[in-house]
């Protein structure tokens, strides 16, 4: 029986870029869906089930930042925002938002391709996971079931935020660089992009409640990296 092909949805209200992305990962295999608004892209969402969402910004009737809002309500399917080359704020706030990564335009085929093959390698199940649970005061990380809960309150993270952790926690008590971070969870070709690393950072502390003056659960060594406190 043939693999099932991965499915992407791509949403921007250009046509003519719509036609692009479609040609361009066709022809790396997946199946593509394509929508030129933001409803239309949350309701085509429920219809496809799609594996990662390919979403522009600026759309007509609702942005790109709210559709990824209203998607994060109730999945955790890897979204890519697809932001103007130099909008340094509206990367960060699609991070803020709930996106897994960017793509500036405009993009080559093959930049494309490996954005959206760095984040569908994140949702593989993780090889180095632990067998057994990992507690930090508060926090518990079930590897087994993918479960994270603080005070006992389950914590929804999205695949890069979950493979972030699980990375730190594997290393619990050794501190790692922003290279180590960056090329384990995204890929060698994201070293160096700090910035993308501090961003996701703080939305994980966020949802795990762990404020940075006291750092609970993950320490920020100035100059060198982040260590996640060991298991107690």
């Amino acid at each position: 029986m043939p693999l099932k092909k991965l499915s992407v949805l791509a949403v921007d209200d250009d046509e003519r870029i719509l036609r692009m992305i479609r040609r361009m990962l066709e022809l790396e295999g997946y199946r593509v869906f394509t929508s030129g608004g933001g409803e239309a892209a949350l309701d085509m969402f429920d219809e496809v089930t799609p594996d990662l969402v390919l979403l522009d910004i600026i759309m007509p009737d609702i942005d790109g930042y709210t559709v990824c809002q209203r998607i994060r309500e109730f999945s955790q399917t890897p979204i890519i925002m697809v932001t103007a080359r130099g909008d340094d704020e509206g990367k960060v706030r699609g991070l803020d938002v709930g996106a897994d990564d960017y793509v500036t335009k405009p993009f080559s085929s093959g930049v494309l391709a490996a954005r959206v093959r760095a984040v569908l390698r994140r949702t593989d199940t993780w090889a180095e996971r632990p067998q057994h649970p990992f507690h930090c005061k508060n926090l518990t990380i079930d590897f087994f079931r993918h479960r994270v809960t603080v005070e006992g309150r389950e914590v929804n993270l999205t695949v890069t935020e979950y493979t972030m952790l699980s990375y730190l926690t594997v290393n619990a008590g050794r501190v790692l660089t922003p290279d180590q971070i960056l090329e384990k969870v995204w890929g060698e070709d994201y070293i160096g992009e700090t910035h993308l690393l501090q961003v996701n950072i703080a939305r994980l502390r966020r949802k795990l409640g762990d404020d940075a003056r006291k750092a609970s659960y993950i320490v920020t060594r100035s100059g060198i990296g982040y260590m996640m406190r060991g298991d107690m």
